[in-house]
């Protein structure tokens, strides 16, 4: 407990211009990238934070590098650019694609970087929750209660609950100016899913039984919308609510 004090006390909150220092779009699916400037923070939650696994969420300080994550989540147009097909059971051009495998994922990865020459990835564990609390310590980036119309999820408060995905950008961003870093899909991660943390959620697993996806989604309940809440799957599941958002180095 002393550590994680330490930390909160020597680790100051991001300036408004250490948050925007540039964006990047990608040109054939014009997804737009945000810098996400490197530090440490704490990972994970404290043991009073409603809807707490008292494993999964250790809290522990982490230290991310610098990278550049998507501004939201992969929508069926974006897609569609690369694979010219769209699997997403919620049709819309804005909104996130979904019914995808990490397998499925992989594949969009593969075929992108083949066409850029860049080096596309997922983010890791640590890097999403990293830049979804955007400097926070709170349950969520834009405080501790779920409020209303923060997000999309079953009692978030918006006319898309327990229906369907809302198309990006329906929400206010996080303070790295991201979207959706809460609600609408789960987000698949590159890092393995372990049942405690242990190193693995800052570098990414190629050959996972299971891997970790982050957010909740427009089917959860509030209690995992939170940036701290973690769950697993396997690889191959294509599920309605998962989808993913892009980073690079």
């Amino acid at each position: 407990m002393m550590t994680l004090s330490l930390v909160l006390l020597t680790t100051p909150l991001l300036s408004q211009s250490d948050k925007s220092e540039g964006s990047w779009t990608e040109p054939i699916t014009g997804i737009k990238f945000l810098y996400i400037p490197g530090g440490t923070f704490v990972m994970g939650s404290p043991s009073t934070e409603e809807g707490r696994q008292q494993f999964a969420e250790k809290q522990h300080p982490v230290s991310v590098g610098t990278f550049w994550l998507a501004e939201t989540e992969v929508t069926q147009a974006q897609w569609k650019a690369v694979m010219g097909r769209n699997p997403a059971s919620f049709k819309g051009d804005d909104r996130p694609v979904e019914t995808v495998s990490w397998y499925d994922v992989q594949e969009f990865i593969k075929k992108l970087n083949s066409r850029t020459e860049k080096q596309f990835r997922l983010p890791t564990e640590a890097e999403w929750e990293y830049a979804a609390r955007a400097g926070t310590m709170t349950v969520r980036y834009w405080g501790d209660g779920i409020g209303k119309n923060h997000a999309n999820c079953n009692g978030c408060g918006s006319h898309w609950d327990y229906r369907q995905t809302a198309p990006v950008k329906s929400f206010a961003p996080n303070g790295f100016g991201l979207f959706d870093m809460l609600g609408n899909v789960w987000e698949w991660t590159c890092s393995a899913y372990k049942w405690s943390y242990d190193g693995f959620e800052n570098r990414c697993g190629n050959q996972a039984e299971t891997y970790s996806i982050r957010g909740g989604s427009w089917y959860h309940k509030p209690r995992w919308a939170r940036a701290a809440h973690r769950r697993m799957s396997r690889p191959i599941y294509r599920v309605i609510s998962y989808g993913f958002r892009l980073a690079r180095d």
